[in-house]
């Protein structure tokens, strides 16, 4: 299949809302009318549950493995498997099915980096959980998250994995954007009180 196809793929497949299809579904919450507003697993928790943030969370991060991990296996180079992973992760952002809006990306950037380089993405995600759990801060989790998997490839010398977690990350730092002036000002919400 032509690497364009597998980029169209890879954005309709990040494209599927699982926060709202599953809050509909299993919490009757809309999440984008609810709590931050994001369709995304953090607010899913909050709005509809733990389960159903779990499994929003688990659905997130597979829709990018499966499409990276298959594209892997077709026999691509890393600069197409890039780009389909860029695919993927702004379909998550800019959601064809949510007028171009959508989460902020976190667990389906997990998901097309853990085919590529496992082992990075997995500290990098203990590190996102550790922070979080202590200090109550979903977002700050996950920017030292990207921050750490950045400084994982490059200490590793995966040099050509490097342009797509450096892209992957200024997305994630502009999604959160609204959490670090927050942040700053010490404003920002823990992950499990309601917004």
């Amino acid at each position: 299949m032509p690497v364009f196809l597998w980029v169209i793929l890879g954005y309709c497949a990040g494209s599927l809302p699982f926060g709202l299809i599953f809050s509909r579904l299993l919490g009757g919450v809309d999440p984008r009318t609810a709590g931050s507003g994001n369709v995304g697993a953090t607010n899913v928790a909050r709005t509809s549950g733990k389960k159903v943030g779990a499994l929003v969370l688990a659905c997130d991060v597979l829709k990018g493995l499966l499409v990276v991990a298959c594209a892997q296996r077709a026999g691509l180079g890393v600069l197409s498997l890039s780009l389909i992973a860029l695919a993927v992760v702004f379909g998550h952002v800019f959601s064809i099915f949510l007028r171009f809006k959508g989460g902020k990306g976190v667990a389906t950037a997990v998901g097309v980096l853990l085919p590529l380089a496992f082992w990075q993405t997995a500290l990098g995600g203990i590190a996102c959980l550790v922070i979080a759990a202590r200090t109550g801060f979903v977002s700050l989790g996950s920017l030292s998250m990207m921050a750490v998997i950045a400084a994982l490839l490059l200490i590793s010398q995966k040099f050509s994995l490097l342009p797509l977690c450096l892209v992957l990350g200024a997305l994630i730092f502009w999604t959160h954007r609204a959490n670090i002036n927050r942040l700053a000002k010490g404003e920002e919400q823990p992950w499990n009180r309601k917004a």
